[in-house]
Order: C-alpha cells, then sequence, then structure tokens
C-alpha cells in the first residue's frame, strides 16, 4: 500500500466504484493545478540513494509518512465486474518490528495483504528507511501471487542493487507542489518503473475515519505502463495515506482508509510468525533476487495495544 504505486486487482475485467461499500460517491478526479501540471513529466530519473545518509536502525517519522511498528491499517473500496456484480475489495498494512539490509541500508519490513471477495490474492513484503534528510525510500518488493488459495510465485520481485534495480522515494522529506516528478522505484528487467508528481498540498480529506486537513496529494503513475493510466495518493499528516483514487487507466483502484490501529501483543505476534515464514519462501520463491538481501530480524520492541 505505502510503498507502491499499483493497488493490483485480482478479477479480469472489474471497473473501480471508488466508496459503493461504504455509502460514498465516488470522488472525480480532479486536474492538476497549472503549477502542478507544468512538472508532470512522461518520466522520471531516480536519485542517488546515498547508502551512508541512512541509519543503521530505521526510525520513520516523516509527517506525512509515519511507519511506527506494530500499527496496522486497512483501506477498503469495492470493485464492479462486467455483468454488475459488486466485490469488495480490502488492502491491509502491517508496519512490522522486523528489519532487513537491502542494497547497502537497513529497511524496515512492511507488510502489505491484498483481499479481494474475502480470499487472499497477494501477500507482500516491502522495504523502507528514512534519509537523513527526511525523505522515505523504498528499497525493494517481493509480492507473493495467490490463485484459489495456492500460491503460484512472486514475478514481481524486486530488490534495489540487483539486476539494475534502483531504489526510489516513496515520500519526499518536504513535498511541495513545483518539485519535480520524482522517482518511487526501477526494476527494468521486470518492467517496472513508478514515478509521482505533487499535485496539491493543504487539502481536506474526509473518509470513514474521519476528517484530515493539510493533506498532500501526489499524482502516480507508471511510464512503462501507459494503459495504467494515473493513481491520485491523499497523505495526511501523522497518519500516510487516507485515501486513493483513479485517476484514468484500464484498471483503476478507489479505497479509503477505513481503520489505523497498534495491534495487541498477540495480533503482532501472528502477523510477525507470517511475515518470516514469507520472508523465508523469498529464498526459494525467488532466489535470485531475493537472495541480495540478508533474512529479516527483529529490531524493535514495538508499542502495542
Amino acid at each position: 500500500m505505502f510503498g507502491h504505486r499499483t493497488f493490483r486487482s485480482a478479477l479480469v475485467g472489474l471497473v473501480a466504484l471508488p466508496g459503493l461499500m461504504l455509502g460514498m460517491a465516488p470522488p472525480a478526479a480532479a486536474a492538476p493545478s497549472p503549477a502542478a501540471a507544468a512538472v508532470i513529466a512522461a518520466d522520471c530519473s531516480p536519485q542517488r540513494l546515498m547508502r551512508a545518509h541512512f541509519p543503521a536502525s530505521p526510525t520513520i517519522d516523516n509527517r506525512f509518512y509515519p511507519l511506527s511498528p506494530g500499527m496496522q491499517f486497512f483501506l477498503d473500496g469495492s470493485v464492479i465486474a462486467e455483468d454488475g456484480s459488486v466485490h469488495p475489495h480490502r488492502i491491509s498494512t502491517t508496519v512490522t518490528d522486523l528489519t532487513k539490509m537491502v542494497d547497502g541500508v537497513r529497511a524496515l519490513v512492511m507488510f502489505d495483504v491484498d483481499i479481494q471477495d474475502g480470499v487472499v490474492v497477494e501477500s507482500e513484503l516491502f522495504f523502507v528507511s528514512q534519509r537523513d534528510d527526511g525523505s522515505v525510500w523504498t528499497l525493494g518488493e517481493y509480492p507473493e501471487e495467490y490463485e484459489n488459495g495456492v500460491l503460484t510465485g512472486a514475478p514481481s520481485t524486486w530488490i534495489a542493487g540487483t539486476d539494475r534495480a534502483r531504489a526510489g522515494i516513496a515520500m519526499l522529506a518536504n513535498p511541495v507542489v513545483g518539485t519535480p516528478t520524482y522517482l518511487q522505484g526501477f526494476a527494468p528487467k521486470i518492467g517496472f518503473k513508478d514515478c509521482a508528481t505533487v499535485v496539491a498540498t493543504g487539502e481536506r480529506v474526509c473518509v470513514k475515519t474521519g476528517c484530515y486537513n493539510d493533506v498532500v496529494e501526489t499524482d502516480e503513475f507508471a511510464p512503462l505502463d501507459p494503459e495504467g493510466g494515473h493513481q491520485r495518493k491523499f497523505n495526511a499528516p501523522g497518519v500516510g495515506v487516507v485515501k486513493v483514487a483513479a485517476a484514468g487507466g484500464i484498471d483503476p483502484e478507489a479505497l479509503q482508509l477505513t481503520k489505523a490501529a497498534k495491534l495487541c501483543p498477540g495480533a503482532f505476534a501472528n502477523v510477525r510468525k507470517q511475515v518470516l515464514a514469507q520472508d523465508a519462501r523469498g529464498y526459494q520463491v525467488a532466489a535470485s533476487v531475493y537472495g541480495a538481501t540478508t533474512p529479516a530480524d527483529r529490531t524493535f520492541q514495538a508499542e502495542t495495544c
């Protein structure tokens, strides 16, 4: 959810109905401001990672992307099939207390679970760290894909520093309109490249969990997949992503934050067990890429509920 642009839909031929299951009207994608339109590029270039500027133990307190171990977030929405049937869609994201060395940087392990019609279709580990300038970086992703409850592989795995893959910025230190479009991640071997542009700041956004002020809106897109369209992501201070809205494309997604809370010790331990099991599988399922990382290990004593 937090570290990457695309929220993949497991059902073929679905069209997103934002908030349909939540009693909300579908939001219209706003046009970028003139200042933002001037900097939205057809592509983006990588910035230097500067490994020496990352801490030995990751602390992520970026105002618009804070990640406190033990927090769990739920983004919910719905999609509709060509036959008119409605299908609920949920992304759960947990901030673990595990870290992993990726491309010379100690990164925090994040855990995403993509649920369609109550069934897990993707389970992903992704890895983030905050540089000393306050920017948050994504250093890789290991997304396992499932069909009818059976693991079918992880073909979209990428790790910075392997197969010419490059880390990218998940959130700028000081997001302002007019900042040039920036890279969020690049893995040429799998045709992955995500870019983002800040299109608005100071917005007010209301979702099921409440109304948020001073929200940053970014326009995110994949230049190697132009038919995928654009996606708008809304980050609230002190919270992170509160809404995802479609802005065109063949497989749009629209989700809103429905719950954000600290896990209790038992639930957190269960998540940690799942993450460690998936991390171990990565060395078999995606050995040639995932083998460039160290096994995840527990670093923090996280506060729980």
